[in-house]
């Protein structure tokens, strides 16, 4: 008996707080994804890490050995300042002086860095201005972009979605449910293939130390809004129409990430994943007024109902159910 009571003790107490059982594998899960990767990350870069800081190591060696007038102190200070310049997107390379970082097509890609809030980190403000003003056309700017891409992304999905499907079942008569998946799964195909892959083979050819795999990696960390800032177009020493160049990156970029949250938007939208996101959810809880004016609503419902029963049974009683009569035969 008390082996029953504690069995449906336990099974009421996990069906009442399923959600947040739900919610705390949820975090579990995100927690082992975390560390997960970290291992793989450390198992795979490790090893390159340790081969190209004994590759500098050489390189400082040799350079001091062939250059004895040289101090190791004098090369490391002269090294610091030249990595602090790089860290702000200015090099100390001959080649390198011709590329403005802070010009108007170059502010431009780094104004729409940094409302997406991509933010490559090759090019930053220098000035004390500067970052004041970051902060501040950051602030107005970020929700300004929110506002924009989330007014965009609906009225496309009316056109790119909603419309298309209602028209299909109409025409077709297939289960909404279906239509839906297989309609997000050939737009995501759509959208991989045109901002993805064939982007990546573009930049492959204009890219001369870009292959394929680090061409869609970048298209991949820039419009996920990741931004490494490890692969930045439009940086070569001799990049020819530089200008143009960037000016065609920033709108890729944009229409890039539009074209990303109207997938997202769509996939979100799918009966399957709006019941996974309700696992984790917490139930709304009804106000006490809300409850008084079910009950209430309740039993003048069942209140009627009785009523109702009552009066029919009453009816019976005054009006008995005839029995069938025989039917009269005429004279013989």
């Amino acid at each position: 008996m008390l082996q029953c009571i504690s069995g449906s003790s336990c099974i009421r107490v996990v069906e009442g707080y399923k959600s947040t059982w739900y919610f705390l594998v949820l975090v579990l899960a995100y927690v082992l994804y975390l560390i997960f990767g970290a291992l793989v990350f450390s198992a795979v870069e490790l090893p390159y890490e340790e081969l190209l800081r004994q590759e500098l190591r050489n390189i400082k060696q040799q350079f001091l050995q062939d250059n004895e007038c040289v101090s190791d102190e004098r090369l490391d200070e002269f090294l610091a300042r030249a990595l602090e310049a790089s860290n702000y997107g200015v090099s100390v390379l001959n080649n390198a002086t011709t590329n403005w970082n802070w010009d108007f097509t170059s502010a431009l890609f780094f104004a729409s860095t940094v409302l997406s809030t991509t933010g490559y980190g090759h090019t930053v403000p220098l000035s004390d201005g500067g970052k004041a003003f970051c902060i501040i056309y950051s602030v107005v700017g970020i929700p300004f972009t929110l506002l924009f891409l989330t007014a965009v992304v609906q009225r496309i999905m009316e056109f790119s979605t909603r419309r298309p499907l209602e028209y299909l079942h109409r025409r077709w008569g297939m289960s909404k449910t279906l239509l839906a998946a297989l309609h997000a799964s050939l737009l995501a195909f759509i959208i991989i293939s045109c901002f993805f892959l064939i982007p990546a083979i573009i930049f492959t050819v204009l890219e001369e130390d870009w292959n394929f795999l680090e061409s869609f990696y970048f298209c991949f960390i820039s419009l996920s809004t990741i931004g490494l800032g490890d692969y930045v177009p439009g940086e070569g020493y001799h990049q020819r129409f530089r200008e143009l160049y960037k000016l065609a990156i920033t709108f890729y970029l944009i229409l890039g990430l539009i074209a990303i949250l109207v997938v997202l938007e769509t996939f979100c939208e799918l009966q399957q994943l709006k019941k996974l996101r309700k696992m984790f959810y917490t139930r709304k809880q009804k106000t006490e007024d809300q409850l008084n004016i079910v009950d209430h609503d309740h039993l003048s419902f069942a209140s009627v109902s009785n009523q109702a029963s009552s009066f029919r049974e009453d009816k019976t009683d005054v009006f008995p159910e005839a029995s069938p009569t025989a039917t009269p035969s005429g004279p013989k």
